[in-house]
């Protein structure tokens, strides 16, 4: 259980980035002037960051061939997280942080469930039961509350970016 305790605690600190890197990504797409050249930049310093991390842990380069043996869907990781950058840039913005992320967890459970039931993409067999499906609707019912009281919130206006300009300078 400790160990349990353990990887649930990482996985929590990993989700905690999430937010910023929404909003860092979002921020970064309008002073770019389009979102997708933020995604570029995203994942231009992800791979500027994993590879001194490979260097250092003397990840030995593997054989390039050993990937087209694989199964089809092994190619579809890159294409996802295209997919969520470019998202989060575009959506985040317009439903909030919190409104952005719920909406985030309630795919990622509803694709989730679907892939442990029917052990998809490796993993082992693991059925939806009553209690993991009313886990599911709990964070469905999150995300209406988290859209409800954003829409009957006042809403701020968005940020000037001479204003994020101007504070450079001071």
């Amino acid at each position: 259980m400790p160990a349990t305790f353990s990887l649930v605690i990482a996985a929590l600190l990993a989700g905690a980035a999430v937010p910023f890197q929404a909003g860092a990504n979002a921020m970064l797409g309008r002073l770019l002037g389009h979102p997708l050249w933020a995604t570029v930049v995203s994942l231009v310093v992800s791979m500027a960051l994993i590879i001194p991390v490979m260097i250092a842990f003397r990840v030995p380069v593997p054989a390039a061939g050993m990937a087209f043996k694989g199964p089809w869907w092994i190619w579809i990781g890159g294409a996802a997280g295209v997919l969520y950058i470019t998202a989060a840039l575009l959506l985040a913005p317009k439903l909030g942080a919190a409104g952005f992320i719920v909406a985030v967890i309630a795919g990622q459970m509803a694709a989730s469930l679907a892939i442990d039931h029917f052990a998809l993409m490796g993993f082992a067999h693991r059925p939806v039961t009553a209690a993991r499906f009313a886990g599911f609707l709990l964070i469905v019912a999150g995300l209406f509350v988290t859209q409800w009281a954003s829409a009957i919130a006042p809403r701020p206006a968005q940020p000037d970016f001479n204003s994020v300009h101007k504070g450079d300078n001071q």
